[in-house]
């Protein structure tokens, strides 16, 4: 389990995340919903202190690692995965060396392993083949794929999505929705994923939550979202251009 609570995070006089409180139980996909800019990639960032609160707690799997050292998180870190907005791909590397560098950087696996591993990942994302070209030869759906598979090479516990979807046409963002429940079902992971793309957020979430004025102002099903009195909630679900997409 993830517990992020009393969460602050400032950048000079913008207050991002007033006091969020969250809590991401194991084996669910917990979508979490918000308009552009209300702090939901933060939120992440803060997950993996990439970057640091001003103050609050974050404890995963019970353990408080707020005040961790880089030399601690690295340990942390590596039951994570995280799929970028943009893929964050590596321009100078080919596919199979973006995939294989946690496992070069991180661990002595064999390249025959390595290779067996990008392989298996690579078919299940649809790029089989694609090992010696670089990400600019790729479209943008194309690299999220491999994006993805990267974000799973070290096998984690925990894959974060962050705004996967944004920039794809609908066919592509739909082949993404698929990849992440598939990712659920098939290697049994805990998700979080962020997105104000309410298409994305009715296909593939478990549970929900809503992000406002810094804090998680809802959570619950995706029954519950409908019913909830939520203002917020209520103004962001007023765009229904959604449910034709899917």
């Amino acid at each position: 389990m993830i517990e992020l609570k009393d969460i602050y995070k400032s950048f000079d006089d913008l207050e991002v995340l007033k006091g969020l409180d969250l809590e991401i139980k194991d084996g669910e996909t917990l979508l979490v919903m918000g308009k552009s800019g209300c702090g939901k990639s933060v939120m992440l960032k803060i997950i993996l202190r990439l970057l640091s609160p001003d103050s609050g707690k974050i404890i995963i799997d019970g353990v408080d690692t707020t005040f961790f050292s880089e030399f601690q998180m690295v340990s942390v870190r590596k039951n994570f995965g995280m799929l970028f907005q943009a893929g964050a791909l590596f321009d100078s590397m080919t596919v199979w060396q973006n995939i294989a560098y946690p496992l070069l950087e991180h661990t002595d696996t064999p390249v025959s392993e390595i290779d067996e591993r990008i392989y298996e990942l690579l078919t299940f994302v649809g790029m089989e083949g694609n090992q010696t070209k670089y990400p600019n030869e790729l479209s943008g759906g194309m690299q999220k794929r491999v994006a993805l598979a990267r974000a799973l090479i070290m096998m984690p516990n925990y894959v974060l999505f962050d705004e996967p979807t944004t920039g794809l046409d609908p066919v592509t963002a739909g082949l993404i929705n698929e990849l992440i429940i598939r990712t659920r079902e098939r290697y049994g992971v805990t998700s979080i994923v962020v997105t104000h793309d309410l298409a994305s957020a009715m296909r593939v979430g478990t549970q929900y939550a809503f992000m406002s004025e810094g804090k998680i102002t809802f959570t619950g099903s995706r029954a519950q979202i409908f019913e909830s009195d939520n203002p917020a909630l209520r103004e962001f679900l007023k765009d229904a251009s959604w449910q034709d997409r899917y």
